[in-house]
């Protein structure tokens, strides 16, 4: 059985797609941003919590503070790249619920009873968002570059609260030259899919 997915839509999204290292000048907007959301926003969390918060990282004041906090190897390329956004996790994200979730109106008080339980709910929710957010990007004709090498807390204490907990950095924009490294071998599907 084939995709239903129109094939320059799966190289796009999928096996044309790698993580830019460098990137052109040309900016990337505030509507761009809009419509990558606006897309993304449909992908599923658990009780529709939508942890995700994007903290796009503009100012070139912004930016140096940012880069001070990541590993060397990623500072060149944050420092250069059109956009940066910051995505964390909404550790208070039940507040959100009676609009999510409105058909259940207990949601609120149940994930407010255990933060350590939201925690950890916000973290993998958010985690599958930033995954979509990815595809977003490249949905709309730009390259990601998603970074963990960082100081994780020195970034939340820069730019997020206590109830925000980041998650990754990524670089935004049109790839540059010589923007990707060679692809790494993927697992094949018996080395991934085990049937019981």
């Amino acid at each position: 059985m084939s995709l239903v997915l129109d094939p320059a839509a799966q190289d796009l999204l999928f096996r044309e797609a790698r993580t830019a290292n460098t990137f052109t000048d040309e900016p990337v907007t505030d509507e761009q941003i809009q419509a990558i959301h606006d897309l993304i926003k449909y992908g599923p969390t658990s009780m529709n919590q939508s942890p995700l918060r994007v903290t796009l990282v503009r100012s070139p004041e912004a930016r140096e503070r940012l880069v001070q906090h990541l590993a060397e190897g990623n500072q060149k390329k944050t420092a250069a790249a059109p956009l940066v956004a910051i995505l964390s996790a909404d550790n208070e994200y039940h507040e959100e619920l009676p609009h999510l979730f409105p058909h259940f109106p207990q949601a609120k008080d149940m994930h407010g009873a255990s933060r350590e339980a939201r925690e950890k709910s916000a973290a993998l929710n958010a985690a599958l968002q930033a995954a979509y957010f990815i595809i977003g990007v490249r949905a709309a004709g730009l390259a990601a570059g998603p970074m963990t090498g960082l100081d994780f807390a020195g970034v939340q204490k820069e730019f997020l609260d206590d109830d925000h907990t980041p998650l990754v950095v990524i670089n935004i924009g049109k790839p540059g030259e010589d923007a990707w490294f060679p692809r790494s071998p993927r697992l094949e599907y018996e080395q991934v899919v085990t049937t019981v």
